[in-house]
């Protein structure tokens, strides 16, 4: 998509090209026919997922390693205020605030993508010999696949590996880095710690935590990550109801410039296609990162 030459509140903005990735084309569709197949279980299962959270079917002598409650805080410690904070920003400066509105959107529809990722990750876990499990879209992309015939079996070993290789640079990239230089920018600088120390300090306070593996780390998150909730929902609302007056002119230009052709930063798909991407950042939503956590959750 070639974008000429727009006028934006007297701003002359320079020709650019605005591509639609594949990727993005792919988590749109697929989180769109999850929904609809599924007949929007990510509205009709969400009684059912707080029932479940909150352990009205916890059973101990289920197999697994970890409480449903604690899969969910281990998932959600990665994406709360993961581009939640600086995303929304990057967003509206690169697709205008229409992209926060295709953000919400891709969001809601994420969650079915999310129950699909994390049914499967039940479905084809392993359980080893020490009791402890394995899972994840490593695993059922193999052995569902395998179902299906020889060729299928073999693509998928493929597909298996090639995600548990990407999933690494991506716990790097995104889960790490992303991360650690958020927090240091946001609170590192503030108390003027070096930035290498400030480094070496959460990579061991991490360690403490992973090290124990997925119990430890449960046990962790399921501590910590209500307070983060608390927190991050506490400050947003603070945030919100400081501004009331400004809320109107801010939820309008978000409405109007989402489907706009002619919005700022090029145009209806440039604010499509930021917004899905940051959204995908910030909720994991197809990522698959989430359903290994909630693979060794204690469920039959």
């Amino acid at each position: 998509f070639d974008i000429k030459e727009q006028l934006y509140d007297g701003i002359i903005l320079p020709a650019q090209e605005i591509s639609l990735p594949l990727i993005v084309l792919i988590l749109l569709v697929g989180v769109l026919i999850f929904s609809f197949y599924f007949k929007f279980i990510n509205i009709r299962g969400f009684v059912h997922s707080i029932e479940v959270t909150m352990g009205k079917y916890d059973n101990p002598n289920d197999i697994g390693q970890i409480s449903h409650f604690q899969a969910l805080t281990s998932a959600l410690s990665a994406t709360i205020g993961l581009g939640n904070i600086a995303g929304v920003a990057v967003a509206v400066s690169l697709g205008g605030p229409g992209a926060v509105f295709w953000m919400v959107f891709i969001a809601f529809f994420s969650m079915s993508a999310k129950f699909v990722s994390c049914t499967l990750g039940q479905l084809y876990r392993k359980i080893n010999e020490d009791g402890s499990v394995s899972g994840g879209p490593m695993y059922y992309l193999d052995q569902a696949l395998s179902e299906k015939g020889k060729y299928f079996g073999i693509f998928g070993k493929i597909l298996g590996i090639m995600y548990a290789v990407f999933i690494i640079g991506g716990a790097f990239g995104g889960g790490n880095m992303f991360q650690a230089n958020q927090s240091y920018e946001l609170f590192g600088k503030l108390i003027g710690i070096p930035n290498y120390l400030y480094g070496i300090l959460l990579a061991i306070l991490v360690g403490m935590v992973i090290i124990g593996g997925i119990k430890r780390i449960g046990q962790t998150t399921e501590k910590i990550v209500p307070f983060m909730v608390v927190l991050y929902v506490g400050a947003s609302l603070f945030i919100i109801l400081t501004n009331l007056d400004k809320l109107g002119g801010v939820l309008s230009s978000m409405l109007t410039q989402a489907f706009s052709p002619d919005a700022a930063y090029g145009g209806f798909i440039g604010a499509l296609v930021t917004g899905i991407k940051r959204a995908v950042f910030s909720n994991e939503g197809g990522v698959g990162s989430a359903s290994i956590a909630h693979s060794a959750a204690k469920t039959d």
